[in-house]
């Protein structure tokens, strides 16, 4: 594993639990539901929602060649939702850092989501 560059973050990045019940569908199609997501804080950007992969129904996501690399979390996969999309694009809708730099070891095996193409709701 490549060595973070976490303690050089401008804005830090914390985790935090939520309290509460998450749920993320698209197009009324369930794409989870828990009650053990986390809160990303990271710097000036929204605060982000991470959920367990085993609180997602990952029948509707489809794992794609798209990736992205954060200095500050590491590599990151995506998944397309297939799902009635109600009108949204699920294309890269969904990411994961599968092997996180250990500062951020709570969103291994986690999925984050866009929330301009799912429906994500705390309750």
């Amino acid at each position: 594993m490549l060595p973070s560059k976490l303690a050089d973050h401008p804005g830090r990045i914390r985790l935090e639990p939520v309290a509460g019940e998450v749920t993320v569908t698209m197009g009324g199609v369930g794409i989870a539901r828990t009650t053990n997501a986390i809160r990303l804080h990271e710097g000036d950007y929204p605060p982000v929602l991470y959920v367990p992969r085993a609180d997602a129904d990952m029948s509707v996501l489809m794992a794609t060649d798209h990736s992205t690399y954060c200095p500050f979390k590491g590599a990151a996969s995506y998944f397309s939702v297939q799902a009635d999309s109600a009108g949204k694009d699920g294309t890269n809708a969904v990411w994961s850092y599968e092997d996180p730099f250990e500062e951020l070891a709570g969103i291994k095996d986690h999925l984050a989501f866009y929330t301009d193409r799912v429906d994500v709701r705390e309750d």
